[in-house]
């Protein structure tokens, strides 16, 4: 084995005033391990906590309300049950001296009626995407989803508002708004999925709206130095959702709207999640250089990549996704130079304690106090 003690992606960081152990964070990862209601099993703080050696946990992608599931077993912060849940995740990783956002996510048009008592999901525009739900009954075919009226739109500034509460109750650090991946924040941003005629559609300002309307409302909670956001202007799954006609004045004129506000971060798909690294005509060092908190680099991250691009100024935080989940020591296996073990995707999703939250690291089992 290596010795990469000295590597400075594994050295201390000051994210805003919070001291992190190392530059290494893991992202959320949806694992679809809660119940129907939304509440996360009692060993989800086991398979946290076993990760805070991480500088910055990012929690899988939770529902901000009911309006808000796409996908069934997916965790939420609306209720006081989810809430009672949560709490003993984050105190599972702040008794291993470790941070935990959480993040706040609406799937908007990635959805389905099952999941929705018959209803349709939700929309910027009537723009059915291409691929499939998972429901409680297996994979459905998307539908074409129901535009928003205009004044339904507060209603959901003020359920990000109510869940950013909920997640200060849950003992969170701070959180992240899900800002990317093509749900509901992404798909008012970009004009392929935006065709809206009202204030919330056609420029890039309109287009804009809604989504800092979100942010500022979460900033309002916790102040702007415990709120991060994540993006993907290059990404197009899932819905095979096209990128915006113009990524760069779009999410240019996003990220100078994001850096105004005084975000702490802003947490970059950097290509397209899982399949490449291409950034497809979005220059993702002109955004870095035009916010002005920290810059969290994600997308098939190695240690060796995260030092180059640390090396070059281009990222000063590395999100590491699926390394994480079979190996709960990641960091440490990154310190030593030891293999990566790897999940079967069977074990990705679903299925209880296995392949979740008992994967053992180098040293054995990793024990959590909850």
């Amino acid at each position: 084995m290596t010795d990469h003690t000295k590597s400075p992606v594994l050295q201390p960081f000051a994210l805003g005033d919070m001291q992190l152990a190392n530059r290494v964070v893991m992202a959320p990862l949806t694992r679809s391990r809660s119940s129907e209601e939304g509440v996360p099993p009692p060993f989800a703080a086991d398979y946290y906590g076993q990760r805070a050696e991480a500088g910055l946990i990012i929690s899988e992608a939770t529902n901000i309300s009911p309006q808000a599931r796409g996908y069934a077993l997916t965790p939420g912060i609306w209720t006081d049950a989810q809430v009672e849940s949560w709490q003993r995740v984050t105190r599972a990783v702040h008794r291993r001296n470790g941070r935990i956002f959480l993040q706040l996510w609406h799937t908007g048009r990635l959805s389905h009626p099952d999941l929705h008592g018959g209803a349709l999901p939700v929309a910027p525009s009537a723009i059915k995407p291409a691929g499939q739900a998972f429901t409680s009954s297996g994979l459905k075919d998307f539908v074409t989803p129901r535009a928003l009226e205009t004044d339904e739109i507060p209603a959901i500034v003020e359920d990000y508002r109510h869940a950013a509460k909920k997640a200060k109750e849950a003992g969170f650090d701070g959180v992240e708004v899900h800002s990317a991946n093509n749900y509901l924040l992404e798909q008012f941003i970009r004009d392929s999925t935006n065709r809206r005629t009202d204030c919330y559609g056609g420029s890039i300002e309109n287009r804009l709206r809604f989504p800092l309307e979100v942010v500022r409302a979460v900033v309002e909670v916790w102040g702007p130095q415990r709120v991060g956001i994540r993006i993907s202007p290059s990404t197009t799954m899932p819905g095979e959702s096209p990128m915006d006609s113009n990524p760069m004045a779009t999410y240019g004129t996003y990220v100078d709207a994001l850096s105004q506000t005084g975000l702490l971060y802003i947490h970059c798909i950097e290509g397209t999640t899982q399949l490449s690294r291409d950034p497809a005509g979005v220059d993702f060092p002109a955004l870095r250089r035009r916010f002005r908190g920290a810059y969290m680099a994600n997308n098939q991250y190695t240690l060796a990549l995260a030092e180059e691009m640390l090396a070059a100024g281009k990222a000063d935080l590395f999100s590491f996704g699926r390394p994480f989940i079979a190996n709960p020591d990641l960091v440490f296996r990154l310190r030593t130079g030891a293999p990566l073990a790897e999940a079967p995707k069977e074990y990705w999703y679903g299925d209880g304690k296995t392949g979740y939250s008992d994967w053992p690291g180098m040293e054995g089992q990793i024990r959590v106090e909850v």
